[in-house]
């Protein structure tokens, strides 16, 4: 007898649970579902044009070569704070795209190991910052905001202090 993973019910229960509850309220289910449903097109719709340019801005910019350059630049300020020059690419190309982070992340951990200094600070880095400037770039598609100054600003800085304090928590922590 096949042994009962009750985690694998709890989406399905959830979702059970939603339409029991919407027939008990007197709603027509099926209906606010096709209404979601095209609320989402819609959205998926608004954001099509912005995910194209993002996408197309991050392969541009690694294919030219701009990201070694970039990582060049930062180098020496990079240093102060126990960041690898290696991890650049991945700071640069975390608030922009999360795939194209996740093939920036799989690089470095196929050519420096996951348990070197290089792989941990990538490794933290990639599950504790956020893809900022895709969020943002969606967010305001969708609400049509134009004020975006003070979000950027924080943004930026909150992955900033990310970056920082992940190669810090690894040299703390596991050097």
């Amino acid at each position: 007898m096949k042994k009962i993973n009750w985690s694998d019910l709890f989406i399905p229960v959830v979702i059970g649970g939603i339409i029991v509850h919407g027939l008990f309220k007197g709603v027509n289910v099926f209906e606010i579902f096709i209404e979601g449903a095209v609320d989402g097109m819609k959205v998926v719709y608004k954001i099509t044009p912005t995910m194209i340019i993002i996408v197309l801005s991050v392969s541009m910019l690694k294919a030219s070569g701009g990201l070694d350059l970039l990582s060049f630049f930062f180098e020496p300020g990079l240093n102060l704070v126990h960041i690898p020059k290696e991890v650049v690419p991945l700071m640069l190309m975390r608030p922009i795209s999360g795939s194209g982070a996740l093939t920036v992340f799989k690089e470095i951990i196929s050519t420096y190991h996951p348990d070197t200094y290089i792989g941990r600070v990538a490794s933290v880095m990639q599950g504790s910052t956020e893809t900022t400037f895709y969020t943002i770039a969606m967010y305001y598609s969708v609400t049509k905001g134009k004020k975006t100054r003070h979000t950027l600003v924080s943004a930026s800085a909150g992955d900033v202090t990310g970056f920082v304090f992940s190669a810090l928590t690894v040299v703390l922590l596991m050097s």
